[in-house]
């Protein structure tokens, strides 16, 4: 697979997000978002989306340079609309707005409705973490996955990332999909000609397949449980907000719709703040000094391969996958856009 330099792809995601008719501000955040998956590993959740998120806002998806508005606020609650924002933008204004609650009441909730895609949430989360905050973040959207029990698309893949400082090195980092797999890793396998496992998703028959390009529907994880998670998350992050997306899409009076929630809490308001990062600290040395089981190296925390990922694709580049680039080639030439050099 090609690779390219990280500042690279990093530049070359803006211009073609600028091109395609993004705000300047949106565009560096949005590629900032997509570049961080990329740089982790998370091909799913990275540059692969941009024609996609083009295509959005030519469409009316997604609305770009318009003006975040704050509903209402009490207390330590607030809710934000986004006006179908890029996702990034929203997110990140409910995180700035979270921290600054949770710097003044040692919690900050902060939901942001009607926005666009988010990507990979685990970077709101990390940010938050990086200021010495515990941070927990899910987005909710329209039917991706079966409910467990039933035919069909029902809910989605409502994501949840929670981070956790520690006292040296990158945060714990969860970020995981209610669905056995996020939608995107569907998309990076079609793009990459490679088959699926078992388990991820079905065809429009509600039969099992490994071919990325016959999945109608993806299966929830753990079964019950990820449906259930999935579920309840629509009800925190839409129906709570007032912009409810399952209900509506399948009742047939409303196609699809965005929204996230944003959590952030300040160790300081349970107690000494460096109490808590050096218990964190203990708990990271004794599940590092677990045993690991055969064929493994070592016992990783969540999060800490996309860091250890991350470190290494600096320095040596990111690589792309074929299907990826070429998408990305196309949309550059139609936007003209100059494309970097790959090695």
């Amino acid at each position: 697979m090609p690779q390219i330099a990280a500042a690279d792809l990093r530049r070359f995601a803006q211009e073609l997000l600028t091109a395609g008719g993004f705000a300047p501000e949106d565009a560096g955040q949005t590629a900032d978002l997509l570049v961080w998956a990329n740089l982790r590993g998370v091909e799913s959740h990275g540059v692969l989306r941009i024609p996609r998120y083009v295509e959005m806002l030519e469409t009316g998806i997604l609305v770009s340079g318009g003006a975040i508005e704050t509903v209402s606020q009490r207390g330590s609650v607030c809710l934000l609309d986004g006006g179908k924002c890029p996702g990034a933008v929203g997110m990140n204004a409910a995180a700035a707005k979270a921290a600054v609650l949770a710097r003044e009441q040692g919690l900050g909730w902060c939901a942001v409705r009607r926005i666009s895609h988010a990507g990979a949430i685990g970077y709101f989360t990390s940010a938050l973490a990086g200021q010495g905050l515990i941070g927990l973040a899910v987005t909710a959207s329209k039917p991706l996955m079966n409910y467990f029990g039933a035919r069909g698309e029902a809910l989605s893949t409502n994501p949840i990332s929670i981070a956790v400082p520690v006292p040296e090195g990158d945060p714990i980092v969860l970020d995981m999909s209610t669905a056995a797999v996020a939608l995107g890793k569907i998309m990076a396998a079609r793009e990459s000609g490679r088959a699926i496992p078992e388990g991820w998703g079905v065809d429009d028959e509600g039969k099992g397949t490994t071919d990325p390009a016959h999945v109608a529907a993806l299966l929830p994880m753990a079964g019950a449980k990820g449906s259930g998670l999935s579920l309840m998350i629509e009800i925190l992050a839409s129906v709570l907000t007032g912009n409810p997306v399952i209900g509506p899409v399948l009742a047939g009076t409303k196609k699809g719709g965005f929204n996230g929630l944003v959590l952030a809490i300040d160790p300081a308001a349970f107690g000494d703040p460096a109490a808590f990062l050096q218990n964190v600290g203990q708990l990271v040395m004794q599940i590092h000094a677990l045993p690991p089981v055969p064929g493994a190296k070592a016992v990783l925390l969540p999060g800490e391969r996309g860091g250890m990922t991350a470190r290494n694709r600096m320095a040596v580049g990111i690589p792309l996958a074929e299907g990826t680039a070429a998408n990305l080639a196309v949309l550059a030439t139609r936007l003209g856009v100059a494309i970097p050099y790959a090695h």
